[in-house]
């Protein structure tokens, strides 16, 4: 169908050659419309559980974009002997520079935003890595797969597929958008290639579970244009002259509570707790500890329980019991999870705190920058006493106790507001400005022109003085 196409594009300019010639300025903007064309190219990863369906494309060199025809010549025969069920990855923007940057399939597998994607490539018996596609051959895609497989494009997400029963001898064509592209502005570029990563392995996960035979790719409709983070930049890039190299802060695995499997996820930077006027710091007793004592903890898919305990603190053992709760809302159609409270048990005491402000959607993780129970950090932990014996502060706080998925955070979704204390100013500062503006525009519309003016010629006024 690409090829089909390509060459009756071709004919047809062959016939319309003679009439370009009379026109001189149009060739000029058709070598400028291709100049443009030729940067939106955008990579294409093809992986199959099927064994031998593509050879390494001997044609490809640095710089080299792959087109229709060339396409065509690699998807035929994965679809012609390849498993029939298809599965598009499709997301808004990706260039071949962010598997650079933030992923390990071209360099580096540490911290990569593409773990998920690059297991399945080093997993699967088949696989194709197309740097740089033409962007008529991506736009022409989905219908090239459809006539090919004669199946209509299904558009799907993780919960359809779910609940789908697909056949390994009935073809299907299964389009996932990617969710996290409408709101990558408000979001770093590694946050959102790790959301998208992990809504890959899930999809896979769920195929693997079933023991369904497929073919995947994953591609973009646009190319992105990748800023270098400012560590990478300064961390390796070019040559560095009498530059000593400082190594980043180690940061501790979380703290993980597992049964069959990784269930609930804490973290914190700073975890700080106070029993009257004395503070004590238990950070490096918590996380990265391979024996920390988490008896009492328990989970479900409705209520999650995270129990740390250390033996001595302020003369005693001293128990923090996380209490977490999943509902259904209909009014959202989506599970959320909720803090209910944290209890600190003591000497046969038990101390509660409220804190019902750390919630969100259940597939998420939640974080925030202070949860303390001192107000000048926002006081979301509120006693259930007061006064309180007890205190606590965590800094760049993390926790995640449903939908869990190996060792990592899903998308975290933060406490933080819109509007910041300098959004209010500004907010603040504008109205007032916009007050006197309007009230001197007032005031200049409220003056009158006198209807009568004195009469100079007139004799004048004369005052007698009374001493």
């Amino acid at each position: 169908m690409m090829a089909a196409t390509a060459a009756a594009r071709v004919r047809a300019g062959t016939r319309r050659a003679p009439a370009l010639c009379r026109m001189p300025w149009l060739p000029l903007m058709l070598m400028a419309a291709a100049a443009a064309a030729s940067e939106q190219q955008v990579p294409l990863v093809l992986w199959s559980s099927d064994r031998g369906l593509w050879t390494p494309a001997a044609d490809t060199h640095e710089g080299h974009i792959t087109s229709d025809m060339q396409l065509s010549t690699y998807l035929d025969p994965a679809l012609e002997l390849g498993p029939r069920n298809v599965l598009l990855f499709l997301q808004d923007k990706l260039s071949i520079e962010d598997f650079t940057a933030y992923g390990g399939v071209f360099g580096n597998k540490q911290d990569s935003a593409f773990s998920n994607l690059e297991n399945a490539l080093d997993l699967a018996p088949s696989s194709l890595v197309l740097p740089a596609v033409d962007w008529y051959a991506i736009s022409t895609l989905t219908t090239y797969l459809q006539e090919k497989l004669g199946a209509s494009p299904l558009h799907v997400d993780l919960a359809t597929l779910r609940e789908l029963k697909l056949n390994a001898s009935i073809p299907a064509l299964l389009l996932i958008r990617l969710p996290y592209t409408a709101s990558s502005g408000l979001m770093a570029p590694k946050e959102v290639l790790t959301g998208n990563d992990e809504v890959i392995g899930q999809v896979l996960s769920t195929l693997k579970s079933e023991d369904i035979p497929y073919t995947a790719g994953l591609t973009a409709v646009r190319p992105s244009r990748v800023a270098r983070d400012v560590a990478m930049v300064t961390g390796g890039l070019g040559r560095q002259l009498l530059q000593r190299t400082v190594a980043p802060p180690a940061i501790n695995a979380p703290v993980s509570y597992n049964d069959t499997a990784p269930r609930i996820l804490f973290w914190a930077q700073n975890f700080s707790v106070a029993y009257g006027e004395h503070w004590e710091d238990l950070t490096s007793r918590t996380f990265g500890v391979q024996d920390l004592n988490l008896t009492g903890s328990s989970w479900n898919e409705s209520i999650a329980r995270l129990a740390l305990t250390y033996d001595s603190l302020f003369g005693t053992m001293v128990t923090f019991k996380f209490t977490l709760a999943n509902r259904f809302y209909p009014v959202s159609a989506r599970h959320w999870f909720t803090l209910e409270n944290l209890e600190i048990h003591s000497n046969g005491s038990v101390a509660y705190f409220n804190a019902s402000q750390v919630t969100g959607p259940s597939i998420y993780s939640f974080h925030c920058e202070h949860v303390s129970s001192e107000n000048k950090d926002g006081n979301l932990l509120v006693p259930d006493t007061q006064p309180s014996l007890w205190q606590m502060t965590f800094r760049d706080f993390q926790i995640q106790a449903f939908n869990v998925t190996g060792e990592q955070f899903s998308y975290a979704s933060d406490c933080a507001g819109f509007f910041s204390p300098g959004i209010w100013m500004g907010l603040l500062t504008s109205l007032f400005m916009l007050f006197i503006f309007t009230y001197g525009l007032h005031m200049i519309l409220s003056l009158k022109t006198m209807d009568r003016f004195d009469d100079h010629k007139g004799p004048t006024i004369a005052l007698t003085q009374i001493v």
